[in-house]
């Protein structure tokens, strides 16, 4: 479920409209909208297509508690959802309630365009997953919720593993190897026993993170490139090995369509989003003759650490904005709809909770225990003013791609890449 973050956030009127409006949390503030009579909530269609029976709980539970209410609904792709919303921020119809994607929201944190909330008051907020309250953190303050998550899980083929002998995923990293090696031998050199797409920053930042490292390290309000770190280096260098011994593929590529490459049947696992395997198995996307249907198996990626890799939760929130003039009725909007029944309900879709307590439940049922397992040990970005310019740069794909196809040593990549990043990570 990964978001791409919207550069259009600088769009000059909404920023000069949003700084004359300013962003505190004072209780007292007009925008308080302890009154309001009207409420207004954007969605992706995700939710209109996917769950619309929880949003109309939401709306009920908040119509009983202040009857007389109007609640409106608008629902929008996810391609064009923030060039609307930074268009309308820049008038005096700001809507009450926004979904973002998890990645969109820093920039909008940075340059004030979300009021700040009061996490206490959203249940189950002290078990909000890390890499989700991560997301709706800048500054010491909060200003969002988070909704839903999608975790990464590695998937491979029991068809494939059994002809060399394996009957089970591995639960080790050393073991994983060892099976690949196997595989890797049998089926040869134009075969990937691992497709893993060399611009794939999230898993290769899974690998830095295992290894102890990170992208970026804060001190004293300053934030610095921390990819040429001791620990760094270890993870990349792990990373790299992955791609020199199991990826026989075109190494300049992301991981955007990964699971149609995977569907082609030259490749024997992946490590993506929890529905690639699914998609990959689709008979739109099978090019096996049906044999992954009855092949494909999600398993929990095991770390060199000898721990569960950690992996980058994708998801979305909730935020109002900072002109909403309904800010607290869209608060108890936000708590209804992501409360306990909310929760429940997004479980039964398929997704993960935004909590650790909802989390666990999933643990103990076969069909959900590989993602939700996967998804207790996870990291995200780092919440820099200036970390926004990093993506748009993709700084991370071309450090990866530069290692992977061996135009640069990793130590030397990693170096190139620190230096990018201090450029711009501090610049709000």
């Amino acid at each position: 479920m990964k978001r791409k973050l919207i550069a259009a956030i600088g769009i000059a009127g909404m920023m000069v409209s949003i700084a004359a409006c300013g962003g505190n949390d004072d209780k007292s503030s007009s925008n308080s909208g302890a009154d309001a009579k009207e409420l207004t909530v954007w969605l992706t269609v995700d939710a209109q297509n996917n769950w619309p029976d929880l949003v109309k709980a939401a709306d009920a539970t908040v119509q009983k508690a202040h009857p007389g209410v109007k609640i409106k609904h608008e629902y929008y792709g996810w391609p064009d959802k923030n060039t609307k919303l930074d268009a309308v921020l820049a008038t005096d119809k700001a809507p009450d309630v926004v979904e973002m994607g998890n990645t969109e929201m820093l920039s909008y944190m940075v340059k004030g365009a979300f009021a700040p909330v009061d996490a206490s008051k959203f249940t189950n907020s002290s078990a909000w997953l890390d890499g989700l309250k991560a997301s709706v953190t800048y500054d010491g303050k909060t200003y969002g919720v988070p909704y839903y998550a999608g975790g990464r899980v590695a998937n491979w083929r029991s068809d494939i593993a059994a002809s060399v002998g394996i009957k089970k995923p591995p639960t080790t990293y050393t073991e994983l190897t060892a099976d690949l090696d196997k595989i890797q031998k049998k089926e040869g050199s134009k075969f990937s026993a691992w497709y893993q797409p060399t611009r794939d920053w999230y898993a290769a930042m899974s690998f830095v993170y295992d290894a102890g490292g990170s992208i970026a390290a804060e001190s004293g309000g300053q934030w610095k490139g921390n990819l040429s770190s001791p620990e760094s280096i270890k993870g990349l260098n792990e990373f790299k090995t992955v791609i020199d011994k199991y990826m026989h593929g075109d190494k300049t590529k992301d991981e955007s369509d990964r699971y149609i490459v995977y569907g082609q049947g030259k490749a024997a696992m992946i490590f993506g989003a929890a529905w690639e395997g699914a998609s990959a198995a689709d008979p739109k996307a099978d090019k096996t003759g049906g044999k992954l249907k009855t092949s494909l198996v999600n398993f929990v990626m095991p770390g060199p650490s000898g721990k569960n890799m950690p992996v980058f939760l994708g998801g979305s929130d909730l935020a109002i904005p900072v002109k909403s003039k309904a800010q607290a009725l869209a608060a108890e909007w936000i708590n209804a709809f992501t409360g306990p029944s909310g929760q429940k309900g997004l479980m039964a879709k398929g997704n993960l909770p935004n909590n650790k307590t909802d989390l666990a439940t999933l643990k103990s049922d076969p069909a959900t225990a590989v993602p939700a397992t996967a998804a207790e040990s996870n990291w995200f970005v780092p919440m820099a003013p200036g970390w926004g310019q990093v993506e748009k740069a993709q700084v991370l794909q071309t450090m990866l791609q530069n290692i992977g196809t061996g135009k640069q040593s990793v130590e030397d990549a990693a170096k190139a890449a620190d230096t990018a990043i201090d450029k711009v990570i501090n610049t709000k």
